[in-house]
């Protein structure tokens, strides 16, 4: 587990930034963007994504307009909130599990196949953990941005553009054979895993399986994502807003939020906050500079709360270390999990 000694570099800042951007880049084609050798590169991610400080993962990809994307706030037992949460994390759709700084507060970030499998099964086993005392749930009826297209913002223009020519562009999603999906758990857990690496852990030869990941990557079943523990990011702080936008002002209020390198995410949902927006900041301190910025981008915004996070044992399917880094994928099948924050 990392130390607050243990602070990352500016070259493993830009790193990390690349892989933000095109997260199974090869080193050889990085190392002539960041201007140093693949090796270094390479040996250098190896220790973030041993310390936990940064890591690749693969979650499958769903179709918006038939799964379901739910914001649920759970109120629980103080003295059990701890246990809660460890029960939380061991349901698949629930991706995301946050403390907030609001009493016995837990957020969580659930997404499902569909709107029944929500209402019917996941909230359904959630009130019925010991220690859950009420919940509130908004459900997501569009994104206008997620965790996955959050960057670090350490890349010159120039790099960027650079490193964006070696990212993948996703195409349609295509229906895998049965023999490829046992590469996406490999995948989820480390979506910089080479074939031979899998090859070896799936007893199959090289060359067959070097042919499988190629079909995956190009099937767009799975999306790529880089992400870097929050503490040592340089934005520790993470708050979430509960706003009100009239509803012909929500295409406006979010093209605002996308100038923002802050927002982590930005929702319209039921309810009477019908906006959910989440950011990564420096310091507690700017949340006002944050709310002034919100009210003269957006004058309809009216924002009804906001909560300070103090900490997330998951993220997007990944579980946390108190300092924020990543033990590793949660132990359950895969969820679809890419709208998530």
């Amino acid at each position: 587990m990392a130390t607050d000694r243990d602070l990352v570099s500016e070259d493993d800042l830009a790193l990390i930034n690349a892989l933000q951007i095109a997260p199974r880049a090869r080193w050889t084609d990085l190392a002539e963007v960041l201007d140093t050798h693949p090796t270094s590169l390479a040996a250098r991610w190896d220790r973030l994504r041993a310390s936990g400080m940064a890591w690749v993962t693969g979650h499958l990809v769903g179709d918006p307009q038939d799964m379901s994307l739910c914001f649920l706030e759970v109120d629980c037992d103080i003295q059990r909130r701890a246990s809660v949460s460890d029960e939380l994390g061991r349901i698949p759709q629930v991706v995301t599990v946050e403390h907030s700084a609001s009493d016995r507060t837990l957020l969580l970030t659930i997404t499902t196949q569909s709107f029944q499998d929500l209402s019917e099964v996941v909230i359904e086993r959630i009130a019925a953990l010991p220690g859950v005392i009420d919940y509130r749930s908004a459900v997501c009826t569009r994104l206008h941005q997620g965790g996955y297209a959050w960057r670090l913002g350490v890349l010159n223009a120039a790099h960027r553009a650079q490193v964006q020519q070696l990212a993948h562009s996703a195409g349609a999603s295509a229906r895998l054979p049965d023999s490829h999906l046992a590469l996406l758990p490999l995948l989820a857990a480390n979506g910089r895993v080479t074939a031979a690496e899998m090859a070896r852990t799936l007893h199959r030869t090289p060359a067959t399986v070097q042919r499988q990941l190629s079909k995956v990557i190009s099937s767009n079943v799975l999306s790529f994502r880089c992400e870097i523990a929050q503490r040592y990011s340089g934005f520790p702080v993470s708050c979430q807003w509960y706003v009100r936008v009239p509803a012909d002002a929500h295409s406006k209020a979010a093209q605002a939020l996308a100038a923002m390198p802050q927002v982590r995410l930005a929702a319209s949902t039921t309810g009477e906050a019908n906006f959910v927006i989440v950011m990564w900041l420096r310091s507690v301190a700017e949340v006002m500079d944050v709310e002034v910025a919100l009210a003269q981008q957006i004058p309809e915004i009216e924002l009804l709360r906001n909560t300070l996070i103090l900490r997330a044992t998951k993220r997007v399917g990944w579980l946390l270390n108190p300092d924020t880094t990543g033990k590793g994928p949660a132990e359950h099948t895969l969820s679809v999990t890419d709208f998530a924050r």
